[in-house]
C-alpha cells in the first residue's frame, strides 16, 4: 500500500519521544515520498525541532474531540501510533484513517490495521526492552532496517543566542558548565536527597569552578526542589525555574553544557542526543527501559534488596536506593569527566 499523508503519534513522556527518533528517522526512509506529520505535545514541539524525519506538525489538543477533528482535517491514510494508549487507537480509528499501525496491548487490538504483538513474561507482564528496540520494532514490522539506535537533536542558533540573553552569566564562564536535573516528572521515588544536590553544586564549585545549573520544570513542586537546593548550597548555582525556556531553548542550553547529572528523566535523553557527557542516578527504575549506550554516560546505580520496584513512590520506611548514592561517589565521577575534558 503506497501512503500519501502518514499521521506519527509520538510518546507523551519527553524522553520516549527522544528515545524514538531512531524509528522516526527509519519511518521517514519507509515513506520517502509521503508527507509525514507528527503529533505530539508543544513542548516536545520544541524540542524534537527542526526534524528531518517530518514535514508538519499537529500539536496535541487536551480536548479528545478536537484530536479527533484536527486529524481528520488532515487526510491521512496512514497512522502510526507510539503512543501505547486505548484512547490514542480509538482517536485514529474514529477519524477514518484506513491503515493504523501500533502495538497490540491495552485492549485495543481491534482498532489497529496492523498490529505489533510486545513481548511479555510467561505471567503477561511486559519484559523489560530498551525503549529504542521497543519503537524501532514498528519499523521492522514495516519492513525498515533498525541497525542505526543512536537518538539525535538539532539545535537552532536563535535557541542558543536566546539562551546567552537570558542567562548572560553564559557568556563570561571562566570554568566548566554543568547541569543538574534534580526533579522528574514520574515521581518522588526518582529524586536523590535535596541536600545532596546541594553538597555536590559546592563541591563542583570549590574544586572545578564550575557554573552549576539547577534545570527543573517550570511547575510548583520542582522549583520548590531548586529553591532548596538553592538555600542549602553556598555556591549560589542557578535557579533555571526562575527563567521560562521553551523546547528548543532548553536543548540550545544542555548543548552549552560539559557535563549534565541527572535523575533517570526526559532531560536525560536530550543530553544523550546532543552527545554530551552525563551522569545518570539510577533508584527504582530499572535501566533496562531507557538504555542507550551513549559512551558518554556514566550510570550510579543505587543498591536496595527491593530494586528495581519500578514505584513512583517508594513503600520502604527508607528510601534506600538513593540515599545509598553518595555525594562522593557522583563528585568523584564528575571531578573525572571534567579534567578529561579540559
Amino acid at each position: 500500500m503506497t501512503s500519501k499523508r502518514v499521521l506519527i503519534w509520538l510518546p507523551s513522556p519527553l524522553g520516549d519521544a527522544i528515545m524514538a527518533t531512531p524509528a522516526l528517522r527509519e519511518f521517514r526512509s519507509l515513506f520517502p515520498d509521503a508527507s509525514i506529520t507528527f503529533l505530539g505535545p508543544a513542548f516536545t514541539r520544541g524540542v524534537l525541532s527542526p526534524s528531518p524525519f517530518c514535514d508538519e506538525w499537529l500539536d496535541l489538543e487536551k480536548s479528545f474531540w478536537k484530536n479527533i477533528r484536527q486529524i481528520k482535517a488532515g487526510h491521512f491514510d496512514t497512522a502510526i501510533t507510539l503512543k501505547n494508549s486505548f484512547g490514542s487507537a480509538l482517536t485514529l480509528w474514529l477519524a477514518e484513517i484506513g491503515r493504523r499501525i501500533g502495538y497490540a496491548r491495552d485492549g485495543r487490538s481491534f482498532l489497529l490495521t496492523g498490529k505489533i504483538a510486545p513481548l511479555r513474561n510467561n505471567n503477561g507482564s511486559f519484559q523489560p526492552a530498551a525503549m529504542i528496540d521497543y519503537y524501532l520494532k514498528i519499523a521492522d514490522h514495516l519492513g525498515g532496517c533498525t541497525d542505526t539506535k543512536k537518538t539525535e537533536l538539532s539545535v537552532c542558533p536563535e535557541d542558543t543566542e536566546a539562551v546567552l540573553e537570558m542567562l548572560p552569566q553564559l557568556k563570561s564562564l571562566t570554568g566548566p558548565l554543568v547541569i543538574i536535573v534534580p526533579g522528574g516528572a514520574f515521581g518522588p521515588s526518582k529524586l536523590w536527597p535535596i541536600q545532596r544536590y546541594a553538597e555536590l553544586a559546592d563541591d563542583l564549585y570549590d574544586a572545578c569552578s564550575a557554573t552549576v545549573i539547577l534545570s527543573v520544570a517550570p511547575i510548583k513542586e520542582e522549583v520548590l526542589i531548586a529553591e532548596s537546593i538553592c538555600h542549602r548550597a553556598a555556591s549560589e548555582p542557578v535557579n533555571l525555574g526562575m527563567t521560562s525556556l521553551n523546547g528548543g531553548q532548553l536543548k540550545a542550553l544542555y548543548a552549552l553544557a560539559d557535563l549534565v547529572i541527572t535523575n533517570d528523566t526526559g532531560p536525560r535523553h536530550i543530553a544523550i542526543a546532543l552527545d554530551k557527557n552525563i551522569i545518570t542516578l539510577f533508584g527504582p527504575n530499572n535501566p533496562q527501559w531507557t538504555q542507550t549506550a551513549h559512551e558518554k554516560e556514566v550510570q550510579i546505580i543505587g543498591q536496595a534488596p527491593c530494586v528495581p520496584c519500578d514505584k513512583p513512590i517508594c513503600k520502604q520506611d527508607q528510601h534506600l536506593c538513593m540515599e545509598s548514592i553518595t555525594v562522593d561517589q557522583v563528585f568523584e565521577t564528575a571531578e573525572k569527566i571534567l579534567k578529561a575534558k579540559h
